[in-house]
């Protein structure tokens, strides 16, 4: 038994992902739990992921309201890059932006629920990947803004999906991909989207990863749920059953699936 406020699974790259639970400063190691009974009982307090303040709702994911408000993490550019506000000065918190949203990004493919685009800062590969539940990966650009990687996400959306559908990710395993392919496809459509995108900035800031390798993902899974029946601590507090698998950031159990992300600052009691 241990217990505390948890946060989203820490996922490590093997053959198959390795998933750990944060609760408090302690990492529950999962994969070791498969094919048995656990229980996580909510024990009716959260607390803000930020500030530590106890609050009764939990917003952008594991904040109080004020935070939520206030801070450039929870802003709308986070969710949509390509609307990132800072060259207007309007940046919530402009030296989070720089030392977040002024790094080198990448625009990747992914097979999760379908073929998709999507973008990721450089130091969360491949973790932005296994958060999706993603079975295959190819990164297609390197830039240097989030901005930037919005852009070309923007240019590439028009012709594929940038979702992930999360039900049909958890039914099983996405039909493979020749993401090589589907790559110099997406490339050719969107080539005059792009090449606005590159001429609107300096030579050398966006590159395409013309050589970069597909990454396979394999996820501790024993069976994939026929239906699935989506679990909340809100209304079930104590959600308890057999653990069939693991995959994005989804327990798989055989009462249901429970997104542990979406209950981040939760005070939880995980007993294996």
């Amino acid at each position: 038994m241990i217990a505390g406020q948890i946060k989203k699974m820490c996922a490590t790259l093997g053959s198959p992902v390795e998933y750990t639970l944060p609760v408090n400063n302690e990492l529950v190691g999962l994969n070791q739990y498969l094919g048995q009974h656990i229980k996580l009982s909510y024990l009716g307090n959260i607390q803000c992921s930020h500030c530590g303040k106890r609050t009764k709702k939990s917003y952008s994911q594991g904040f109080c309201y004020v935070c939520m408000t206030k801070l450039a993490q929870c802003d709308l550019c986070i969710m949509k890059p390509e609307t990132c506000h800072y060259h207007l000065g309007t940046c919530r918190e402009p030296e989070w932006g720089e030392s977040h949203c002024f790094q080198d990004h990448y625009v990747y493919l992914a097979n999760s629920s379908g073929l998709k685009v999507g973008i990721t800062r450089h130091t969360q590969v491949p973790t932005r990947w296994i958060d999706q539940g993603a079975t295959q990966a190819l990164p297609v650009f390197k830039v240097k803004t989030r901005l930037q990687s919005g852009e070309i996400e923007m240019a590439l959306k028009k012709y594929v999906a940038d979702k992930t559908d999360w039900r049909k990710m958890l039914k099983g395993q996405a039909e493979a991909k020749d993401l090589l392919f589907e790559r110099d496809r997406l490339l050719q459509e969107a080539q005059l989207e792009i090449n606005q995108v590159i001429a609107a900035n300096d030579d050398g800031q966006i590159q395409l990863l013309s050589h970069a390798k597909v990454v396979e993902i394999d996820y501790p899974v024993l069976e994939y749920p026929v239906k699935v029946s989506s679990l909340n601590f809100d209304k079930t507090p104590v959600i308890e059953g057999r653990l069939l698998g693991i995959k994005g950031q989804y327990l798989i159990l055989d009462v249901g699936v429970l997104n542990i992300r979406k209950f981040t600052s939760y005070n939880i009691q995980f007993d294996g």
